[in-house]
């Protein structure tokens, strides 16, 4: 049997595969629209993708639905229609007495663009209940509110991913794309090749820092200060592109006396990065006739993660750079449909399409397409963290159903949530393998996994793909498709419900029409014959955007916005009890938490266990031996791991990847804080101490 050309289950590069029985190759026979060249991946796979075969026979992996009879009572198999009956009946019990707010929904941003669609329709419709949030509000909402506000429309990255290749200079700002991407290296590499420059902007000289010319080895929670420095310097130094400014942008008037407070020697003092350094850095990116700006989690997961990612553009705006082919902002999405999962109703604020579900015009569309009456739809819920820190509490939702996300590693303040979860009295998960939050709950649903089901992904150029059903699923699993249009039958929901992705999709095409992210002219056979088609795509006979904001902005008088930012620190800074920072991310063998790398045995024995990265000074200061167990204490709690002693780090920081669960979480100890704007809870730094285990 031939393989089946698909795409990868893990980060937002959906690099091309070939599945076979017992099989997976690279596939790098597909063009990227409007670039030339290969897929994102380059026609590669890393580690994660070449073993992402084992996760379709995991030894633990869910194949029957699973119920507790009572709270205390153990997991145990049931039919599929006792478990849905189970649902339904506990539903309808707790709306009755509650309100439809009771119930909620969290999903995710590696669901399919259909699921992700049908999860915000089932929400809306089924259960009538505002509340829905999913996981990619811990990824991309700062990143999102910030282009979104300067630009008008968010597209992670506004062209092809090969134009990354073509760029002269690229300030990267809290990327670590060696280790979370690394088939990205590969453009990175043909950018060297040319002639190009890297920047890298982040408190630790990570393996994407050491590959660059210049590492700004700023301190946690100041990226803001630093790109605010980094745009006066410009101005002083005459860099700026005027004609543009003028031409295609409004306010950058109103910032000239914000910038003027970051001159180069209080930005050193606020950052930590010396100014001969801040001034290379404006030079390179000055002097290149194509320049990228990306953002990346490092620089988004603050409480400041909006207004920090809005300096960045500022700076981008200044040097003319969005809208000039081969130059542009952009920010890399993480998750696998990072960028689809958050166009088309997973966020309490939005409805399919990109659209605000506090607009009538909106509302109007999207109930003509789900055959209800637009005053029938809920308003906005709450976010995500506000959701879960919501559970079981007075006025907050009493049941929750789980698609895609496992937030008692994920969350921050992961001990809170499990507490919040513990205190409802319905939790339904459905996925493949018993993560520690299915552990927990009280009906768990068997899901199809990533290579046996279709579906479309958005990557992060935008482009939407198809990824092939490749391998038959086990006998009582079902799509998540499925379980939606059960349980919507139970409770006699309006409209149709379907479990096909192809009418799914027919449907989410008709509801994102004439929106920003609009698929309408998108179909399977397209996407085939294209390999992708970039959104906004309004019509069959569209050849879709490879490259956006070239002619304007997606503003209703086709300018950007540049919008005035003060720095204002991290919401939690380091005192005498608690004297050093905390900073968490990936590595290379995992992703995301680890419910399916850790089940890998090749990942998990390249990194098998959790660590504290830690500088030999401050470990000697501190008397931690290398490999001993350390105890790091938050403001919420404490987590014990390995110390790793490493010179990439600074002084006054710690590192901890966040793939682990137990008392190795590294989500025990970040800080909850929110950005106001996009509700981004503050993940990248928090104050700690540690002391010897």
């Amino acid at each position: 049997m031939s393989p089946t050309p698909t795409h990868c289950p893990y980060c937002a590069l959906q690099c091309g595969m070939l599945v076979g029985p017992g099989t997976i190759a690279p596939r790098d026979d597909i063009p990227a629209n409007g670039g030339g060249g290969d897929v994102s991946g380059g026609g590669a796979l890393c580690q994660k993708g070449w073993t992402a075969g084992e996760l379709l026979a995991t030894p633990d992996r869910l194949t029957v639905p699973l119920m507790r009879a009572h709270r205390d009572a153990p997991l145990q198999p049931v039919t599929w229609d006792a478990a849905l009956d189970r649902i339904a009946g506990e539903i309808r019990r707790i709306q009755r007495a509650y309100g439809n707010e009771a119930v909620a929904v969290f999903g995710g941003g590696g669901l399919t663009n259909e699921k992700a669609y049908q999860l915000g329709k089932f929400a809306r419709v089924a259960l009538r209940t505002p509340n829905i949030d999913y996981n990619g509000r811990f990824c991309m909402s700062s990143a999102a509110a910030a282009q979104n506000r300067a630009f008008g429309m968010d597209r992670g990255l506004p062209v092809p991913i090969t134009d990354i290749a073509a760029a002269d200079t690229i300030l990267l700002a809290g990327g670590n794309v060696a280790e979370t991407m690394p088939p990205f290296v590969r453009h990175l590499t043909a950018q060297r090749e040319r002639g190009g420059r890297l920047i890298v902007i982040d408190p630790r000289e990570t393996p994407t820092a050491r590959r660059a010319d210049l590492h700004l080895q700023v301190t946690p929670g100041t990226d803001l200060a630093l790109a605010n420095g980094l745009l006066h310097l410009a101005i002083t130094e005459g860099l700026i592109d005027k004609a543009y400014l003028d031409e295609r942008t409004t306010g950058f008037g109103a910032i000239r006396t914000v910038i003027n407070g970051y001159w180069p020697e209080r930005v050193e003092r606020i950052t930590g990065v010396p100014v001969p350094k801040m001034r290379e850095a404006v030079r390179l990116l000055g002097d290149a006739a194509n320049a990228l700006i990306l953002t990346a989690r490092g620089a988004e997961q603050h409480a400041t993660g909006t207004d920090t990612v809005t300096a960045f553009i500022n700076l981008a705006l200044a040097l003319g750079l969005p809208g000039r082919p081969g130059s542009g902002f952009g920010c890399l999405t993480g998750q696998g449909n990072g960028q689809g999962g958050r166009e088309h109703g997973q966020k309490a604020d939005q409805l399919p399409g990109y659209r605000k579900i506090d607009d009538p015009a909106a509302r109007e569309h999207v109930a003509r397409v789900w055959g209800i009456d637009a005053g029938d739809l809920p308003g906005p819920g709450l976010s995500a963290t506000e959701l879960l820190n919501a559970l079981g509490m007075p006025g907050g939702p009493r049941a929750l159903l789980i698609f895609g996300s496992n937030p008692v590693v994920s969350a921050p303040d992961a001990a809170t949530i499990e507490e919040r979860l513990a205190a409802l009295d319905l939790l339904v998960v459905a996925d493949f393998v018993p993560s520690e939050t299915a552990a927990r709950a009280d009906v768990v649903l068997p899901t199809a996994q990533w290579a046996e089901e279709t579906g479309t992904i958005t990557n992060l150029e935008g482009r939407v793909l198809l990824r092939r059903a490749a391998v038959p699923r086990p006998p009582q699993v079902r799509g998540d498709l499925e379980i939606l249009a059960g349980l919507a039958g139970r409770l006699e929901a309006p409209g149709r419900f379907s479990a096909e992705p192809a009418e799914v999709f027919d449907e989410l095409r008709a509801a994102s029409a004439g929106g920003l992210a609009d698929y309408s002219g998108i179909t399977y056979e397209r996407i085939v014959a294209e390999t992708g088609v970039f959104w906004p795509c309004p019509g069959e006979g569209h050849p879709g955007t490879p490259r956006v904001f070239l002619d304007r902005f997606a503003t209703p008088d086709g300018r950007a916005r540049v919008v005035p930012v003060e720095h204002r620190g991290p919401a939690e800074d380091i005192d005498a009890d608690y004297p050093i920072y905390l900073t968490t991310g990936r590595v290379l063998a995992h992703y995301q938490s680890g419910a399916q790398t850790r089940r890998v045995r090749a990942l998990l024995d390249a990194s098998p266990e959790a660590f504290v990265e830690i500088h030999p000074d401050l470990a000697e200061r501190l008397e931690i031996e290398e490999g001993s167990d350390v105890r790091v204490t938050s403001r919420r709690g404490g987590a014990v791991a390995k110390a790793r002693f490493s010179t990439a780090i600074r002084h006054d920081t710690v590192f901890m990847p966040f793939h682990w669960a137990g008392a190795a979480r590294a989500n025990l100890l970040t800080n909850p804080a929110l950005d106001p704007t996009s509700r981004m809870p503050e993940f990248k730094v928090c104050a700690v101490r540690l002391e010897k285990s």
